[in-house]
């Protein structure tokens, strides 16, 4: 459920380390496999790992063209513990016009068990954030980070 402030949570734990998560993270072979649900297959294109730098993955159903998902900027970048990102911002803190404003806060914590992943993603009004919501983002959102966790407990 969004919150009356535009924020949109899910969180897991991770049976990985956070070194290991955040490597599935910064290595763009890696983030490719993981990042958006499965069958459909992502491309990045760009991963910047640094504040003003781009972040931008396309994606493609079946045999199609690749066509674009994400186009972002890095707000904050903390190995192993903080990724801050938007989509209103594009590479060198350029101005855009997303389809949909938001700003992922992506945090690792550790844990006995492993890593707490958590991705809160912030937007403009309540009423965007509902939007997101209705277009699955509990699902997506929650689908990728399942993947991702499959992929870092495999790394181990």
């Amino acid at each position: 459920m969004p919150s009356e402030q535009g924020q949109l949570t899910v969180t897991r734990i991770i049976k990985a380390p956070p070194a290991i998560v955040w490597k599935a993270w910064s290595t763009p072979e890696h983030l490719a496999k993981w990042w958006i649900p499965a069958p459909i297959e992502c491309q990045v294109v760009k991963l910047d790992l640094r504040p003003g730098g781009g972040f931008e993955t396309r994606m493609r159903e079946d045999e199609g063209e690749f066509q674009p998902h994400v186009q972002a900027c890095f707000l904050e970048v903390v190995p192993e513990a903080r990724l801050v990102w938007t989509t209103v911002l594009t590479e060198g803190w350029q101005p855009a016009e997303p389809w949909l404003a938001l700003t992922a806060i992506i945090t690792f914590e550790a844990q006995e068990s492993g890593t707490r992943y958590s991705a809160r993603v912030l937007h403009r009004n309540a009423a965007d954030s509902r939007k997101h919501e209705e277009l699955g983002f509990h699902e997506g959102w929650g689908t990728a980070i399942d993947q991702l966790a499959e992929f870092a407990e495999r790394s181990m």
